[in-house]
């Protein structure tokens, strides 16, 4: 299953691309296509196939000494279009299935993939997961304790699209984004259009041995366009991109963001940029709508607050954490003002991170990450949720995973992401001009216009 770190890597990549109009979109393409050729419809083992495949991967671990496994199969598809003023620069499909098993023995994880769905692929996958486990048993140091779960069953989900963008045809995508290019280019001073559509589609099976199996079924739509305007005297140019965020939602979604309809007056936006006064150097007050304010949120207390990373477990791009340690900023951190309440779920509709089940086979809950202004709690997984019992016995709550536990891929095996990370409304109802009347002196940041953060 393509998640949102995959997600949002390739969007970065698209956005790259979009900054840098000139570009071949065919490098993209090359860059950010992952998987092979759409796979034929034999090639693809039914439901029932499916479930009988995660069984035998399940019972093979348990008999290869696993105290506990679990297995996910699942198949991957992208579609890419992209297209440059009035020409059609790519199209790409690509398309992976396989099988993950994750292998607990003694203590100590194993995890092992294939791409071969028999039941000898899938056998051969689960005994190779419990011999890395056992592998891994001298360099263990303290053995996994996590939380039990009950069996759920047979559950199924399904994201909140409407309409498979696999089935619209490639024509019809190509002509959506050659008429807004059109639009965007009978503005003056509008040259270069760089515009694309970015699919996902995820087939998500699961099962665990506490009974759980799991069968999922999403689809991300991202429409992009970066608009560039140039000067007389060529000597500025100008773009306007960001036009619409990525949504956990299908072909309605892009049908929705009005790209033809909007494509004039986002290129004329582009050009208003050639002759906007600069800002003058001093002291202002920021106000950030959502177009900018989500990026500061995902990396000043979205990344800040997972688990793993405040306990310096993961140390990525992202950094560590300033949170940390826990047992010194859990109710004494103060994020900000008493009405600034920051929300972690799975089950906003549309949110990239939404998901019925998370990959330890809970169904993930609500969460405040910062509750009137102070922090109020970390991101968790099954394994992580024990780390924090103290802190919930002392306010009275129970001790459970928030659901937040991810693999990118069938090939990847899970650990703690990033769930949805919003910032509830308040009290008042505050509009845009109210909050530019109460600041002395203002500048609004109204879209991120290129990859920087704001801190």
């Amino acid at each position: 299953m393509t998640q949102r770190r995959e997600f949002l890597k390739h969007g970065a990549a698209l956005a790259a691309l979009a900054a840098a109009a000139p570009r071949d979109a065919r490098a993209l393409t090359q860059m950010v296509a992952s998987g092979g050729a759409p796979l034929p419809d034999e090639a693809v083992p039914d439901g029932a196939q499916v479930k009988a495949l995660m069984a035998t991967a399940l019972s093979a671990a348990k008999a290869g000494g696993a105290a506990y496994a679990d297995v996910r199969i699942s198949r991957q598809r992208q579609n890419f279009v992209f297209t440059r003023e009035q020409q059609i620069q790519n199209v790409v499909d690509t398309d992976s299935m396989g099988c993950g098993v994750r292998a607990l023995v003694d203590g100590t994880w194993g995890f092992a993939a294939t791409r071969t769905l028999t039941t000898d692929g899938v056998a051969a996958a689960a005994r190779q997961a419990v011999a890395i486990a056992k592998a891994n048993r001298p360099a263990r140091g303290n053995p996994v304790d996590w939380l039990a779960s009950p069996s759920l069953g047979e559950k199924s989900w399904k994201g909140a699209f409407k309409v498979d963008p696999w089935s619209v045809s490639v024509e019809e995508k190509a002509d959506l984004l050659l008429k807004a290019n059109a639009e965007a280019l009978k503005v003056d001073g509008v040259k270069y259009i760089f515009s694309g559509l970015f699919f996902v589609k995820d087939d998500r099976n699961y099962a665990n041995t506490d009974g759980s199996v799991l069968l999922q079924e999403n689809v991300r739509s991202w429409p992009l366009m970066q608009i560039t305007a140039i000067n007389k005297d060529f000597t500025d140019f100008q773009n306007r991109g960001n036009i619409a965020a990525p949504m956990a939602r299908g072909w309605e979604y892009v049908k929705g963001c009005d790209l033809v309809g909007n494509a004039r007056k986002w290129g004329e936006e582009a050009a208003q940029m050639l002759t906007a006064k600069p800002v003058e150097v001093g002291r202002y007050d920021l106000v950030l709508d959502p177009g900018n304010l989500w990026l500061t949120i995902h990396e000043s207390i979205g990344h800040p607050t997972e688990l793993d990373r405040a306990l310096g477990y993961e140390a990525n791009y992202a950094g560590t954490s300033f949170v940390a340690p826990p047992e010194k900023m859990l109710g004494k951190l103060k994020y900000g003002p008493s009405f600034m309440n920051i929300q972690g779920d799975r089950s906003q509709e549309g949110g990239l991170s939404t998901i019925g089940y998370d990959d330890d086979g809970i169904q993930p809950e609500t969460f405040l990450i910062i509750k009137n202004g102070m922090l109020n709690d970390y991101q968790t997984t099954r394994e992580q949720a024990k780390w924090l019992d103290w802190w919930y016995k002392k306010n009275g709550r129970p001790t459970r995973s928030h659901g937040c536990a991810y693999a990118q891929g069938w090939d990847n095996v899970q650990f703690q992401r990033m769930p949805n990370v919003s910032l509830l409304p308040g009290d008042k109802d505050i509009g845009w001009n109210d909050l530019i009347s109460a600041t002395d002196k203002p500048t609004r940041s109204a879209r991120r216009t290129s990859g920087t953060r704001c801190r």
